[in-house]
């Protein structure tokens, strides 16, 4: 007998439960980037994995340990499934020509792929929304993402997210800190661990990521790079701290974050919690004005963020008292020959209205459909019997407060019903406006 299929560790189905809450979420995120002038890309999940060893890096843990790579059989074309969409959005702006004339602002929203250790907020398959300024090279831009970023999470009602802030600097400024860096990690290579060991020479900055507690007293003392940014440099940084001041933004600088990806500089920053245990950043960016080039289009300046949709989704889930998700606003109960067919007309009537129908269908007693109707988190039902059949008329029963059933004929069904859930759903604005029920 075969074993039961199931999925594949770390990608997870997302039931209708849990899909009630994703859809809220991208919902309000596309309406908040619309606000902010961003238009929607879609790149496909699949791309050549030369984009990614030459956009991330070699020498990056993505690259060299957690991308989903083959080789496709029919052509032999190397292909990765995207385990970020930066590159993508950069790759799509060049061959498509999309910045002839003017600078982009672009977001995507959709699922990345690495092959890591899962874990609570940590997937092989998740999902993250990301805003690309294309085009723009001064500090406005760095800082209006920033806002974006504030605003959203007054949005979504999520407090205690703290923003940190650092500039990498150009390249040129990189490569005299990394020699320093060298030398420094050298001259104290028994306190590294072998992940550090092994990146001292191919990606030193990372090591100062490290979380190892035995590593920290030497981090901690290792040169800045922010000792090393020039005047220009300075003035990029400054720029966008005199726009969070101005606008009361708070934040702090630490001058140990830097990136896990090769393309960027300037501006970094994280957005990060304390709720979400060891994955405390729920929000990561800032400007990359060399992924252009780098991946073969001409210099262009740009910035970005990304986040992690599970990570928002698990700080919603604690911040609010979380109520079984309504599968409908309306349950159409009926029973009987002329009463069933009533029932299809009925319901596609209030879907007209901009209503959400549940009709019931299997049959069952009225009793065992009322349950139904109870279980699918509907505001109203509304009820078909002979009698109302044979009348032309419809009964509407209140299903989460206690109102008197009414019964209306079918030509004033979707007013009545659409003045009921006003009532029901609404009734402390409805009591502050001193309004009779309708019933």
């Amino acid at each position: 007998m075969s074993h039961t299929l199931q999925a594949v560790r770390g990608m997870n189905d997302i039931l209708p439960e849990d899909a009630a809450l994703w859809e809220e979420l991208e919902e309000t995120l596309r309406s908040w980037l619309r606000s902010y002038g961003y238009r929607n890309l879609r790149t496909p999940l699949l791309e050549p994995t030369a984009l990614f060893r030459r956009a991330i890096g070699e020498a990056t843990d993505i690259v060299e340990k957690e991308m989903y790579s083959f080789v496709d059989e029919l052509n032999g074309e190397a292909l990765t499934l995207r385990p970020e969409a930066t590159a993508s959005t950069v790759r799509a702006a060049i061959q498509h020509n999309l910045l002839y004339g003017s600078p982009q602002r672009l977001y995507y929203l959709g699922p990345m792929y690495r092959h890591e250790r899962p874990q609570k907020g940590r997937y092989r398959q998740f999902h993250q929304v990301g805003a690309e300024a294309l085009g723009y090279a001064g500090p406005d831009v760095d800082a209006e993402l920033l806002l974006m970023c504030a605003r959203l999470w007054d949005d979504l009602g999520l407090s205690d997210i703290k923003l940190q802030l650092n500039s990498i600097g150009s390249p040129e400024e990189r490569l005299r800190h990394r020699a320093e860096l060298v030398q420094y990690l050298q001259a104290h290579e028994d306190v590294l661990d072998a992940d550090a060991r092994r990146r001292l020479h191919s990606n030193p900055l990372r090591v100062l990521d490290s979380k190892n507690p035995q590593m920290q007293a030497m981090i901690e003392a290792a040169p800045r790079l922010l000792d090393h940014l020039g005047e220009a440099s300075l003035a990029h940084f400054e720029g966008v701290q005199q726009v969070l001041k101005d606008t009361g933004i708070p934040y702090s600088i630490n001058p140990r974050m830097v990136r896990g990806l090769d393309y960027y500089n300037l501006t970094v920053f994280e957005w990060v919690t304390e709720r979400l245990g060891a994955q405390g950043t729920v929000c990561g960016g800032g400007r990359y004005d060399g992924l252009f080039e780098q991946i073969g289009g001409k210099p262009t300046p740009a910035c970005g963020f990304a986040m992690g949709l599970e990570r928002l989704l698990g700080l919603m889930q604690e911040s609010r008292a979380r109520e079984p998700a309504a599968h409908c606003e309306v349950y159409v109960v009926h029973q009987g020959s002329a009463a069933d067919r009533m029932a299809f007309a009925v319901a596609e009537e209030l879907r007209n209205y901009g209503l959400s129908v549940l009709q019931h269908c299997g049959g069952g007693s009225f009793k065992a459909q009322m349950k139904r109707a109870d279980a699918s988190g509907a505001v109203l039902a509304v009820i078909l019997g002979e009698d109302e059949a044979a009348s032309g008329e419809a009964s509407v029963k209140h299903l989460r407060v206690a109102r008197e059933q009414v019964r209306v004929a079918r030509s004033e069904l979707p007013d009545t019903v659409s003045n009921l859930l006003y009532v029901d759903e609404g009734q402390e604005a409805v009591s502050e406006l001193a309004q009779p029920p309708l019933n």
